[in-house]
């Protein structure tokens, strides 16, 4: 599948209108439901495919956040052969107590897996909590970017994003 032909496919199966509230409080009269795209294997599968140049190639593993970048993270986990850790909002509390499940991330090199970012605030909670760990964080992959270019609060803290597809691009797939 190009990437063309990926990217109206992900429009045509995930774009609704209407009026949602996003994670980062703001208010959108359209919206695309990552979670039809990531529940479909053949579009997962060429999702994946496609990212797999957006990684750089200094990591050692794949920090799949939750929830939406979990799936993300894992079929990009089956192209690359890189062991993916599975990211908390917060940790949990009960059993281990942990805020990552899958593996010590201490002196590992991640890039972050995500599946849709606006404004980031997700992943730079997790930025702090994998650094904190003593992980490595620079890199940020997702496959829509729907918030502005330059992203000054990832840069900031010393992030690299790539997308897969801006709401822009997507968009423009409209019919």
């Amino acid at each position: 599948m190009t990437r063309d032909q990926l990217g109206k496919a992900i429009y045509d199966i995930s774009h609704l209108t209407g009026s949602f509230k996003l994670r980062s409080g703001q208010v959108s009269n359209e919206y695309f439901d990552k979670y039809r795209f990531e529940s479909q294997p053949q579009l997962l599968k060429a999702i994946a495919q496609q990212m797999t140049s957006l990684l750089p190639s200094n990591i050692d593993a794949l920090a799949g956040l939750e929830m939406g970048g979990i799936p993300v993270a894992t079929a990009l986990s089956f192209e690359t052969g890189l062991p993916v850790l599975f990211v908390r909002k917060k940790a949990k509390d009960y059993g281990t107590c942990q805020f990552a499940e899958g593996f010590e991330p201490k002196g590992k090199r991640f890039c972050i897996v995500e599946d849709v970012i606006t404004t980031g605030g997700q992943v730079l909670l997790s930025t702090q909590d994998l650094r904190n760990a003593g992980a490595f964080v620079d890199h940020v992959v997702c496959v829509i970017h729907r918030g502005q270019s330059p992203d000054t609060k990832l840069q900031e803290l010393g992030l690299q994003m790539k997308s897969l597809f801006t709401m822009a691009e997507l968009n423009s797939f409209r019919v």
